[in-house]
């Protein structure tokens, strides 16, 4: 099942952009329009947000996001196939444009967005994870996605040094510096990024750097740093002391849509 939230600006006369966002591990799709806030930003910008429910238990679901281990969970459902289905669902009732359909999406839901980008690049046009790295063992795109990555450095739930003691063994994914590689390497990107670090205007004790990787084809791999952030949402409040700070000095949301309207499927 999924949300669809439609911005009141919405015509159905106009082929509109669609921004999937994926919830983190238990959690659902009720929690992640509130954890994001992102029905505001589609209000201003005019895209349609659709929010995936995973699958599990009660409101704890999760996504088939690669990187289990464990037997019990192997036997999760197709999500790249739930996706598909999806799109081709929400096509029926809204007017998509089909060249600018993205992902976004926290932990596990960020996971799944590179499983997207490796699987379905044919008809996703960009990805955006938040404190989810590259949990797929490999990916072979059919075209080169553009990736913006968040990531704060004290995640201790996503390390941003990949799985460490705190992370159950059945749980396997790349560190966030390996994902970035990765994909600056299957998008053909050069191999020195352009370094930058944002305006400190929160005075929240955390700096926030963005490194951004291009090349010739346009597709670009943006990896944003909060140094002292925890497993959180850059610009939204932490609902729970445990999972760390966010920091206010950026707004992941303005960011997110600022890098999606740039790219779109050629």
């Amino acid at each position: 099942s999924y949300l669809v939230h439609v911005p009141p600006k919405y015509n159905s006369a106009n082929p509109t952009p669609v921004v999937l966002i994926f919830h983190g591990a238990g959690m659902n799709a009720v929690l992640m329009q509130s954890f994001s806030g992102l029905n505001g930003t589609a209000d201003e910008a005019g895209f349609i947000a659709v929010y995936p429910n995973g699958t599990g238990a009660g409101p704890f679901l999760t996504f088939n996001s690669g990187g289990v281990e464990w037997e019990l969970v192997k036997k999760q459902p197709n999500d790249v196939t739930f996706v598909s289905q999806l799109l081709d669902d929400l096509a029926t009732v809204v007017n998509v444009d089909p060249k600018r359909i993205y992902a976004t999406g926290m932990s596990n839901g960020g996971m799944m967005c590179y499983r997207l980008a490796a699987e379905m690049s044919d008809r996703i046009a960009a990805i955006a994870p938040v404190a989810g790295t590259m949990a797929v063992t490999e990916a072979k795109p059919k075209r080169p996605v553009p990736v913006l990555h968040f990531h704060g450095t004290e995640d201790r739930l996503v390390p941003y040094g990949g799985p460490d003691q705190r992370v159950p063994k059945f749980l396997t994914f790349k560190s966030v510096e390996d994902s970035v590689a990765a994909w600056v390497k299957l998008n053909g990107c050069r191999g020195e990024p352009v370094v930058e670090e944002l305006p400190d205007t929160a005075e929240d004790g955390m700096k926030v750097t963005r490194k951004t990787y291009r090349g010739d084809n346009g597709a670009e791999v943006v990896l944003v740093t909060v140094t002292g952030g925890g497993h959180t949402w850059p610009g939204r409040g932490a609902p729970f002391a445990p999972i760390g700070r966010s920091t206010r000095d950026i707004s992941a949301n303005d960011m997110i849509w600022e890098f999606f309207s740039r790219h779109r499927l050629p």
